[in-house]
């Protein structure tokens, strides 16, 4: 199985919105936490994490806003399985029945949900479920708003990252980062991620007016290596659609 952190320019999705959940390819903990870094207490549903927190009720490790930061600058891709649920406070953890307990082990060994994995008790926005660490990750949004703010996040650090804008040597200022992608504009592409949404950035272009970033349509896939197969068959075929950055009016747009 590849290492996803070998190629930064791809990005899988596929979405599903009655059931609330996306699965990605090419999204990783560290980034997710870039997208939401008021996150403070996860319940470590599968993990290997050494310095988490015990908690006597569930017999769940936790961390909290001491230790999240260790968490996210931890080695997660070797943990193989990594799942947690967000939290509130302790408090509602140790509410929690039986019966709720069981239901999140279930979670997190079959990564699918007995029934809509969202906890009055908890008061949690996700559930994370991902294996080797930004290779195949299913991610359950109490609002979908969240997941597009997250695609929005990514898109325009990774492409800051390979594309970045470089100073002109000797230049007194550097340029601009790109902003991030508005959820209105990521939100027009949800009908094409329910049908699996490739985002390539190893074919982005750049002009001094715009940057372009490709995505074709290809499906739905749990095998992230026959995906990755598909998409080196796929991107020698014409896009379906760019997200594009307007340098002069400073803006995000999708021209299909």
């Amino acid at each position: 199985m590849k290492n996803y952190a070998g190629n930064r320019e791809l990005i899988y999705v596929h979405t599903n919105e009655v059931n609330h959940y996306v699965l990605t390819y090419g999204i990783s903990f560290r980034e997710f936490y870039h997208a939401f870094p008021y996150l403070k207490n996860l319940l470590l549903l599968s993990h290997q994490f050494e310095e988490g927190n015990f908690n006597l009720h569930t017999l769940f490790e936790y961390v909290d806003e001491e230790t999240i930061g260790s968490l996210v600058e931890d080695d997660i891709y070797s943990y193989g399985d990594f799942c947690w649920i967000d939290f509130e406070d302790e408090e509602g953890v140790n509410l929690l029945e039986g019966y709720e307990i069981a239901e999140l082990l279930y979670l997190s060994h079959m990564k699918q949900q007995l029934r809509m994995p969202f906890y009055r008790k908890l008061n949690n926005r996700f559930v994370y479920l991902s294996h080797d660490d930004g290779w195949v990750s299913k991610t359950y949004y109490r609002s979908f708003r969240d997941f597009y703010v997250l695609l929005g996040d990514v898109i325009a650090n990774r492409m800051n990252e390979l594309k970045g804008e470089k100073p002109f040597p000797f230049a007194r200022k550097k340029r601009k980062s790109l902003p991030d992608v508005p959820v209105e504009v990521l939100s027009r592409l949800c009908e094409k991620m329910k049908e699996g949404m490739l985002i390539s950035l190893e074919f982005a272009t750049k002009t001094r007016a715009k940057i372009e970033v490709p995505f074709w349509m290809i499906g739905d896939f749990h095998d992230m290596d026959e995906m990755y197969e598909e998409y080196n068959t796929i991107s020698a075929t014409p896009i379906d659609g760019k997200i594009v950055y307007d340098k002069k009016n400073m803006e995000w747009q999708i021209m299909q």
